[in-house]
């Protein structure tokens, strides 16, 4: 099929790269532009935009596709279907209209739950028990269109990064299936029941809060692993928890005050509960086992974080 690819991040390379190893024409691969990052705030191409450009396929990177000029390059291209995946960029009716077979929308939820920015995370601070992909036919709504393919996949304790990496894998075998025959995934409404919005992460949002159980505690650690990272503080320093292991209010000292650690081995006071570290960054290190940083960093028993 002749195709154009939209998409930025990580997640949605898997998706592009199994289009172009399925053989499909794909004239045009839509990116946002190239952002400053890291200190020296040097400009630097997405993900998709550095993979695009390997492969000989050409990227454009509009910062909007509002304008008259932009909607008509883009129905130029004469496009049987559009494929996003995590783009980033409103699509008005002008370019959801334009190719023939409209814009196919790899969304990392089983919708109508989870739609918005964020459907990884905000399923695991749930506590939900399953999520998945769902290849959706999009409309001008917020992930509102018909859906045409949905899978499922346990969440179990994955964190938000290997979940992430799962559903783009799964996201791109599926987009590769419907597109080899578009009338066996015929488009079906969206129920109007369970509809949930996941709505940006904050990064205010990863500062463990150790008032709550040690259950959603370690869901936080999952949530934000890799970004922004959950985190405390300790002697003016910031310190990211990555993983770390739920303790029973039996194990765990349940008369500790939250937020205070109640060994020498970085377990920690929730209310109730508590969880035990067991993989850590410390501010400007790189990451390591938690028994590891202690031993040239300790932090004793009875010490109240922030």
């Amino acid at each position: 099929m002749r195709i154009s690819f939209m998409g930025t991040p990580p997640f949605a390379v898997p998706t592009l790269a199994a289009l172009h190893a399925a053989g499909h024409d794909i004239v045009a691969v839509y990116s946002q532009p190239p952002r400053p990052a890291q200190r020296g705030k040097k400009l630097q191409k997405s993900a998709v935009h550095l993979w695009a450009e390997d492969h000989g396929l050409e990227v454009r990177t509009p910062k909007s596709l509002k304008s008259a000029d932009e909607q008509a390059a883009f129905a130029a291209l004469d496009l049987d279907v559009a494929i996003v995946a995590a783009y980033g960029l409103i699509l008005p009716s002008a370019i959801l209209d334009a190719p023939r077979h409209g814009c196919l929308n790899v969304h990392g939820s089983i919708l109508p739950r989870w739609r918005g920015a964020a459907p990884v995370q905000r399923a695991i601070l749930a506590g939900d028990m399953e999520t998945g992909v769902t290849i959706m036919q999009m409309d001008v709504g917020l992930d509102t269109g018909d859906m045409r393919f949905i899978e499922r996949t346990p969440i179990a304790r994955k964190s938000a990064g290997e979940l992430t990496d799962e559903l783009a894998d799964m996201g791109a075998r599926m987009m590769v299936r419907v597109l080899s025959d578009l009338h066996a995934f015929q488009p079906e409404p969206q129920p109007d029941d369970g509809v949930t919005y996941a709505s940006k992460i904050e990064k205010s949002e990863a500062r463990l809060d150790f008032l709550t159980s040690a259950v959603q505690v370690e869901r936080q650690i999952r949530a934000f692993n890799p970004m922004p990272g959950a985190f405390f503080e300790y002697d003016g320093e910031r310190y990211k928890l990555l993983n770390a292991d739920i303790l029973s209010p039996a194990q765990s000292m349940i008369g500790a005050s939250p937020a205070t650690t109640v060994d020498d081995a970085l377990t920690i006071a929730c209310n109730p509960g508590a969880i035990r570290a067991t993989r850590v960054q410390r501010q400007g290190k790189p990451a390591m086992d938690a028994a590891d940083l202690l031993r040239g960093r300790p932090i004793k028993a009875g010490t109240k974080l922030a």
